[in-house]
């Protein structure tokens, strides 16, 4: 009897052994992690400012890892392509993405038959930077202020117009937003690109026009455009003198955009960890808070868990706006 159970007996003792090893080889590698370059993948083209915010993450983090962050721009369906990319990435660490309120906000509330789960499929690592956008108005539009433009669009009902860089853009479902707790009916133009809606606001084409501080401030500092209020935790100092949407009442409108760090779910908790730290010292750097600060942006870093309660806010803010605005895209 115990010569019939010998076989069985080594097997799964060769199975503990083979296991053991395994689960040695992996804590080895997440010990020495990283021992080889990481891909961090923009889920729009080079130029806008996701991607200026992940070049400093790469640049300033790669430091303090000692190891290459390559950007890869991604771009495609509104960011969606880029972040399906990470999604399906091996969760090993060497594949990190930039999320945006766009990817894990607004796009799951417009595309039914959108590619990934917000949550299910990526690990948060942390927020990292806020970017402002801004409200402004031709300087044809008669009215300085907020409230007299909600004022002269309620007793011209369809006859003021908005531009947004295209149907189920952030742009457009912040403009839906405001519309519904406002109680207004502005007409939507959508474009193709940010570019071309910034452009035709500036030429007075269109009347309204709400976009990253960043693209926004030359044009209002020159006078072609007029600031009326800012998507935002609090006052930008670049337009100390414009208000805030929670100033105005409209606190739903959320505190704007913002650009952070995932990871594939099921990357290693002590490596997500590793990223995080990496990254958060990374920002104390003045030369990272400069470039941050000038483009109109603020440092935002969180944990892991704080940033994806950042992500559920979002998604449900937006998911409530396409809902009520009838807002799909294929």
């Amino acid at each position: 009897m115990i010569r019939a159970r010998q076989p069985r007996r080594l097997f799964v003792l060769s199975c503990l052994a083979a296991c053991a090893s395994l689960t040695a080889g992996s804590a080895l590698a997440q010990a020495n992690y990283p021992n080889k370059p990481i891909r961090l993948v923009v889920p729009f083209a080079a130029g806008g400012s996701t991607d200026l915010s992940a070049r400093l993450v790469a640049e300033f983090a790669g430091r303090e890892l000692g190891q290459s962050i390559v950007v890869e721009n991604k771009g495609g369906a509104g960011g969606s392509l880029g972040m399906e990319q990470v999604a399906r990435a091996a969760p090993d660490g060497y594949t990190i993405g930039m999320a945006t309120v766009s990817t894990h906000g607004s796009n799951p509330a417009v595309y039914p038959k959108l590619n990934y789960d917000p949550i299910k499929d990526f690990a948060p690592v942390t927020n990292v930077v806020a970017i402002p956008s801004v409200f402004a108005v031709h300087p044809s539009v008669p009215a300085k202020t907020m409230q007299e433009f909600i004022a002269l669009v309620r007793a011209n009902p369809g006859k003021y117009s908005f531009a947004s860089p295209g149907a189920g853009s952030l742009g457009h479902v912040n403009i839906e937003n405001f519309m519904m707790l406002a109680k207004l009916d502005l007409l939507h133009v959508p474009y193709k690109g940010a570019g071309l809606a910034l452009n035709d606001a500036v030429a007075g084409q269109v009347n309204a026009i709400t976009d990253n501080l960043s693209s926004t401030l030359p044009h209002v500092k020159s006078g072609r455009l007029r600031a009326l209020a800012v998507l935002g935790a609090t006052r930008s100092p670049l337009l100390p003198n414009v208000p805030t949407y929670a100033e105005l009442g409209y606190k739903e409108m959320g505190e704007g955009g913002w650009f952070g760090i995932v990871a594939p779910a099921g990357t290693p908790q002590a490596i997500v960890a590793r990223l995080n730290s990496a990254i958060h010292k990374a920002m104390l750097n003045p030369e990272f808070k400069r470039k941050v600060e000038e483009s109109g942006g603020t440092l935002v870093p969180t944990t892991p868990d704080g940033f994806k309660v950042q992500i559920q806010q979002a998604m449900a803010r937006y998911a409530r706006v396409a809902k009520a605005a009838n807002i799909k895209l294929d």
